[in-house]
């Protein structure tokens, strides 16, 4: 029988081309593929950018975001979504 899905666990994966225009609906974090930095914007200050700097590869990161900016340097991203 399957198992329910917990609340935050990631049922879902999409790759990320970081864009200064390209909203994100319902994600709750990033998996970082290749070390770089990591410029995004969240749901609740989506007014401001926020930069994880010097992320390793193989780095998840928790979080409602709304926009992987442009400026990320970091690769291979992929969005989770629950």
């Amino acid at each position: 029988m399957p198992m329910a899905i917990q609340a935050g666990t990631p049922s879902r994966w999409t790759t990320c081309t970081p864009s200064d225009a390209t909203d994100l609906t319902g994600s709750i974090g990033l998996y970082v593929g290749g070390t770089g930095n990591v410029s995004v914007q969240t749901l609740n200050d989506q007014g401001s950018t926020v930069i994880f700097a010097t992320v390793p590869a193989g780095v998840f990161i928790p979080g409602n975001f709304t926009r992987v900016m442009a400026a990320t340097t970091a690769t291979t991203i992929l969005i989770a979504y629950a």
